[in-house]
Parts: structure tokens; sequence; C-alpha cells
């Protein structure tokens, strides 16, 4: 059903569900917005997106006001402007201001509209924040309350996404800001620490925890042997950063620009998450056959373990043992190619590129290091690689395409689709059927796991067997799944969690989409996602167990999947985590 509605004296038919944000849109208006965002955050509390209706006494949030046959909307007189330019002169006013410094400079959406509105000078006596602090307790996520502007985007993403209600508005009037229960810090709040919020946030109040410069001193050591890793979905988004469409696929370039660094190997976790597979794989192989502990539930994503340990405990025993990819291959790098390398694994320093903030967390778990050294030295999100290209002036997008460093350079299509909601189940099964029929299946794509649907749920039969799977991903989903496995209502064999809504493509550490992007409806996540299927497509073997290079592995070093020298190194344990402890 259709209304019609008058917008600047123009007459336009639109939906009758939309909201006047809508219906301007659909004139080809552009409406100012700060807070909202499409299907998460629709609370109008900024005020910036207000419009003028006739026979309301006040102006009206357009974002939440729905339209309504013969209603006539007035989007630019002189009393809309002048109230628009007063928000921004207040946030502004309450706002710490420190502009050059700020890691969202350039890519600040309160700065975007100050540029917008040419505010030379604000009216309002700034006044600071009753409450300033920052909170810098996480390994993964720095608040910063002089920054936060109350719009409650945040708020929101954790609730709804992360499904954590960790952080929520305190107090009020002047004294108004968002903090955690009981104001205790972040990292012991329950906070799992995927980072969506910051992906969400317009401002720079949410951070990652930086490694830029630890990074820039290993470099600049000439005692460390500098390597780098890239995680499959860096290569799906890393060309955001220098301009290039969403989708578009930059392994190549980003290969060349890593080298350019400075660095002395650049590999590829794709080649770690072949390895997984092939422990993962058996592991799951193991409990099917000899009575193990069912569901088995993959732990290949940080913020679903933080999740699981903090909210699930009980379940601990049905994760799998094995370390997530970029972890296995800081055990592999620092003992097997220290060793044909012949370099001191002290000397080594591992840097993991991830689209993830709770990475960060994961490299200081004191269970994942082996004879005193951690797997991991640093992280860098996507994001972080981008800057420190950018400081480097090397320029990305004109930079040949080149290859990653072997014998660890190696990967197949199955590591590939690990960065997707999906993919490390679907690898999974490209080997456990191979062993399971004895044969090479031609018939390998599973495309029952695949796409963005919360929970997925499919019953496969492989040589015989019923093998019943679920896939969740985001927080939110994820503890509807556990809810469902712990109510015992349904049985699984084998359960995928990603942390973050889409998987890794949409970690908290991938670049900004800004919210016009997201308020569009362009589907950024099925974008970066194609990019991994595609260079799944095109790669000669697409088996996590034809990876030449992860035989060679086994044969030099390892043996078999699940040996002892493969648990000592590839394999870990995990923990109940309090929420909120006495301290």
């Amino acid at each position: 059903m259709n209304v019609k509605v008058t917008i600047d004296g123009k007459l336009y038919e639109v939906p009758s569900h939309y909201t006047a944000l809508d219906a301007c849109k659909a004139a080809n208006i552009d409406i100012p917005t700060l807070c909202f965002l499409k299907e998460l955050n629709e609370t109008a509390a900024c005020r910036m997106c207000v419009v003028e209706v006739e026979g309301a006494r006040s102006l009206q949030a357009s974002c939440v006001l729905k339209v309504r046959d013969g209603m006539k909307i007035k989007t630019n007189t002189k009393r809309v402007q002048d109230s628009r330019a007063t928000t921004l002169e207040l946030l502004l006013a309450n706002h710490n201001k420190e502009c050059l410094n700020c890691d969202r400079n350039g890519k600040c959406e309160l700065q975007d509209l100050a540029e917008r509105f040419h505010l030379k000078e604000i009216y309002f006596d700034s006044f600071e924040k009753r409450t300033p602090f920052i909170d810098d307790s996480s390994f993964s996520i720095v608040r910063d309350q002089s920054k936060c502007i109350l719009c409650g985007r945040c708020v929101s993403a954790c609730e709804k996404i992360a499904g954590m209600s960790v952080l929520a508005y305190t107090n009020r009037g002047f004294e108004a800001n968002v903090g955690t229960g009981f104001n205790v810090e972040l990292d012991d709040a329950g906070c799992i620490s995927c980072g969506q919020c910051i992906n969400v946030c317009p401002v720079g109040a949410l951070q990652e925890k930086s490694h830029v410069e630890q990074v820039w001193d290993a470099i600049s050591d000439p005692k460390k042997h500098v390597v780098i890793q890239t995680a499959p979905a860096v290569r799906a988004a890393i060309g955001e950063e220098f301009g290039l469409p969403i989708g578009t696929s930059c392994t190549g370039k980003m290969i060349a620009a890593i080298r350019r660094l400075g660095v002395d190997k650049v590999f590829d976790t794709n080649f770690a998450a072949d390895l997984t597979i092939l422990e993962e794989g058996h592991e799951l192989l193991d409990r099917l056959q000899n009575g193990g502990k069912l569901p088995l539930l993959t732990s290949c994503s940080p913020g679903w373990i933080r999740l699981i340990e903090q909210y699930y405990p009980e379940l601990l025993p049905n994760l799998s043992s094995c370390k997530s990819p970029h972890q296995m291959f800081g055990a592999i790098i620092k003992s097997y190619y220290a060793e044909k390398t012949k370099i001191d694994p002290k000397d080594i320093y591992v840097v993991s590129v991830m689209p993830c903030t709770a990475k960060k967390f994961e490299m200081n778990r004191e269970e994942l290091s082996h004879n005193g050294l951690k797997d991991v030295d640093a992280v860098l999100t996507t994001r972080e690689l981008g800057r420190m290209l950018k400081e480097k002036g090397i320029r990305f997008n004109e930079l040949p395409d080149e290859d990653f460093d072997h014998p660890l350079g190696e990967y197949t299509g199955a590591g590939v689709i690990f960065g997707a909601t999906g993919g490390v189940m679907e690898a999974a099964l490209r080997t456990v059927a191979d062993i399971l029929t004895g044969e090479d299946l031609k018939d390998f794509e599973y495309h029952a796991v695949r796409g963005f649907e919360g929970i997925k749920e499919a019953e496969l039969e492989i040589a015989g067997n019923k093998i019943s799977i679920a896939i969740a991903h985001g927080g939110g989903n994820a503890r509807k799944l556990m809810d469902i496995i712990k109510s015992g209502k349904k049985e699984y064999h084998f359960v995928e969690i990603m942390g973050c809504e889409g998987g890794c493509i949409n970690g908290g550490g991938q670049p900004y989409v800004n919210s016009h992007i997201r308020n569009e409806g362009i589907d950024y996540k099925k974008l970066r996602a194609q990019v991994l299927y595609n260079e799944d497509k095109s790669k000669e073997f697409r088996k996590s167990h034809h990876n030449k290079e992860v035989k060679q592995l086994y044969d030099e070093f390892l043996e078999k999947p699940n040996s002892h020298k493969a648990h000592e190194l590839l394999h870990t344990s995990y923990k109940a985590r309090e929420i909120f402890p006495i301290k």
C-alpha cells in the first residue's frame, strides 16, 4: 500500500511503511544523520535528521517518523537548518576535538557533518565531561569517554549483534554517558572483544588497541626476523582503505605492499587454515567413531571462545582443542620454520594481520605459547595495516601482484573460505567426506552451509553416516544456538560458531563502512565474502588435505594429524572466566 506525501512542495508516492527519512531518500534528498543505522539503531538520539511537518508544533526526527497519507514535509527551511546547526554545535561543544591525533581523523562522521555545515565557530562554551576517562583494560578495545557523543550505536551493536549488552546508558543530563555495569573495566564486564562496537561508532570513542608502534620497532631491529601472516578476510577488504570498491580482491597487491614495509617473510594464514582442517577434521572423526563429546564446537573465533568461557563454561568439553589458524602458524614458524632456516626462535617476531580485534586478546593467552615464547608477538587489524602502508607512502593501487613466500605460503580454496560464515564447516566437510568415503569426491561444494542466516542447520549423509550440523555467526545467534544445545531440543554432531556477523569478513578490525552504505542496504558482507568464494574457485586445489606444503610439514615434522607432536604445538585448552570478578 502506498501513500502520497509532499516533500519540499513536490508530491511523491511512497510505501506506507516508510519513515520520513526513507521518503526523503527516495526523493533524492540527503537528510543528515548521525546516530541512525538502519535496523540497528533507530532511536532519534542525535536529532540531526529533524524536518518540519505541517501541523506539528515541533520539529520531527525523520528517522522514526512514519509517513501518512497527505503528510507535508519541509527539509530545508531556516528553522530546520538552524536546529541542525545548533545540535551539531552542542555535540561539538561536548566532544574532544583533538582531531589531528585521532584514529578516525578523515573517517569521522561528526567531522564530515562539521564540514557539511561549514561550521567556523562554536557558539557554546566547551566544557569537559564530568566523568572523563580512558578504559584501556582490554587487550583489544580502548574506550575514550571524552569522544563519546551518546549516539547509542555501540549499545545497540553490543545488544543486537554481539548479544552481550555489556554497554548501556548510565546517569542523566550532563552526567550521562555510555558505560558498563557497575562501571567496571571493560575487560571484566563480560565483553567478548568482538569489536562490533568499534565498527559502528561514528567517532573515535571506541578503537582497537594499537600494535603499530611495536611492529615498527621490530621491523627496525636488525636482530629481529619479522614474519607477517595475513588472514583470508584481509585480502577481501584492505583495498577499501585505498579507495577501491567493496568486494575488490587484493591478494597480490596486499602481499607486495606488506613486503615493502621491510619485513623478512610474508606468509598466508590460509596455510594454517588448511592445517587446522587436518587437525580438526580428524578430531571430529575420532569423536564420531569413538564416542567422544558431541557436538564438536569449532574453536577458530576468539570472540566466540570468550563467549563460551564466560557464559557457557559447561559446554567447554565440546570445544575443539585446536588453536586458531594464526596461532597454529605462529607455533609452526617458531619451531619447524626456525629449525629449517636455522634461526633462533627468540629472534623471530610473528605478526598476524587479522580482521579481528579479539585476536589481540587471544595472542596474550598464557596457553598459547611454547617453550616460554608466545606463538604470536603482535596482531594488526586490517585498518592498522592500512595506516602503516599509508605512513610508509606505499602506493597500494599501483603495485604489481606478488606471491606469498614459501615453504609456508601454499594454500587451498578450502583455506580461503575460512573468512566467511560457514567456511570452516565447508572446508572441514570437504576433507572429512573424502576420508570417510576413501575417494576424491568431485561434488564438494556444500551450499547448505553458506549464506547469512543467523543460524543454519543441515543434515548430510556421507558414506552412510548421517551428520547433523549447525552454523551460527554473531554473539547473539551463538547464544541462541547454545541455548538450544543446552536444552537438548536438538542434537548435532558438528557446530561452527563465529563471533562476528558474517564471519571474519565483518570482523571488528575491518575497514570502516560508512553509515550511508549501511543505510542504503548495500550488502557489504556479501561483497567481501564473494571475493573469498571466487578465489576458492580459482585455486587448483580446493581441499585442505591436498595442500602439498602441509603434507610436507607432516612428513618432515608433525608425523600425522593429532600426533603427540601436533598436540604439543597445535592444540590447547580453555577455561571458565568470571564476569564482574571481585578484586
